[in-house]
């Protein structure tokens, strides 16, 4: 029996790595800039859960199509989630970049998908002897890493709507180089509470793929307008707008309260429509140790607090944070007021466009990455 249960638990311990023909053709570190995700490197990890004897043994197999059925749930009900993680390489040494976070999130989305749990340990030593296998294609230098894509898909044939009975689990490493080719740009966002991403109950806490299909019209939309993003808000009561997140990353805000303290503020996360990012939780807890900052991410952020604070000189700086860029800096906000098109303006930050918070908490940010900073140490794991 004890033999039994242990077979259907997800274990690092029996990961197998298969033997792979070829190491595959590793892109130059210049085919990497500006080109997020369209490489990926020979091999990848691959379990699968079967509701009648649980998990297999994990294994590092070559990389390859997989092939699946025509009603797999996956393909109908959208049954799949994922994670988005990177793994670095400084001082001659690959970390993975605060796993334990991921892990959490992942597994979060698997229950809310009714799908079944990967322990976090098992997890993060499964993710680590994969990256060891593929540390090749772990590029070094700024800017440059390695994105890790954990998912999870139903498989079973079946066309009736349930639980899946059947499920794939994968991982694919792709090397990564600097998210901006020109270098970090500000960029105009839409304010749209015509199209809601996410509602409160929903599932835009989830690393769920049904919730960025829907997110390519409104881009689209939002681009004829001249918009780079969708600056995502939440119809409210009196027909205010409540940000949730801009595009696929969080939004952050820096302002001068009214008492004229300079704060940063992002989106609280219990209304459950805001998913809990792993960059915008890096970046409050290095922000909380300024003291010339105050954080704030329990209080609403409404469209019309950003045109107060603008028209009063007290907006500061506005950027999106997530895994892909780390921070992506924002010049305006368009939005629509009595049917016409309107923009707040964000204060000019150079041609970068990050303004002086932004431009510490990434440099902070970084000095984790690469392992020059204390933190370095707490929280990353070493490959």
């Amino acid at each position: 029996i004890l033999e039994e249960e242990m077979a259907a638990q997800f274990s690092a311990k029996r990961l197998v790595v298969e033997a792979c023909a070829t190491t595959g053709k590793k892109p130059a570190k210049e085919q990497l800039v500006g080109m997020w995700g369209k490489h990926v490197s020979a091999r990848m990890l691959v379990a699968e859960w079967r509701k009648s004897d649980g998990w297999s043994a994990p294994r590092i197999t070559p990389y390859r199509p997989f092939e699946i059925s025509p009603a797999a749930s996956c393909l109908h009900y959208a049954l799949q989630c994922f994670e988005g993680m990177k793994a670095y390489r400084g001082d001659s040494t690959i970390r993975l970049f605060r796993p334990e976070l991921n892990a959490e999130r992942f597994n979060s989305s698997l229950r809310r998908l009714e799908m079944p749990e990967i322990p976090k340990e098992e997890f993060i030593d499964a993710l680590r002897r994969f990256v060891r296998e593929e540390s090749d294609w772990v590029p070094d230098g700024e800017g440059y890493a390695a994105y890790l894509r954990p998912t999870a898909i139903a498989t079973n044939s079946n066309l009736g709507v349930g639980p899946a009975e059947e499920v794939t689990f994968f991982t694919m490493l792709a090397p990564v180089g600097p998210y901006f080719p020109d270098g970090y740009k500000p960029v105009s966002v839409y304010a749209n509470a015509e199209t809601v991403r996410a509602w409160p109950g929903g599932a835009g806490a989830f690393k769920i793929g049904a919730n960025y299909g829907p997110s390519i019209a409104p881009q689209a939309a939002a681009a004829k307008l001249g918009a780079k993003q969708v600056l995502y808000c939440t119809p409210s009561e009196g027909g205010r707008k409540r940000l949730t997140e801009v595009g696929s990353m969080n939004i952050v805000v820096v302002w001068k309260t009214p008492a004229g303290k300079t704060q940063l503020i992002t989106p609280p996360l219990t209304h459950g429509d805001v998913l809990p990012g792993v960059t915008r939780r890096s970046l409050l807890d290095l922000a909380a140790t300024y003291d010339d900052l105050e954080t704030a991410d329990t209080q609403d952020i409404f469209l019309d607090d950003l045109l107060k604070a603008s028209s009063e000189g007290r907006l500061l700086e506005v950027f999106g944070a997530g895994t892909a860029a780390v921070v992506a800096p924002v010049k305006s906000i368009l939005h629509h007021a009595d049917g016409l098109l309107a923009e707040i303006l964000v204060p000019p930050h150079g041609d970068s466009g990050l303004g002086p918070v932004a431009t510490r908490l990434l440099a902070d940010l970084t000095d984790v990455h690469y392992g020059r900073s204390p933190l370095s140490d707490t929280w990353c794991v070493t490959v």
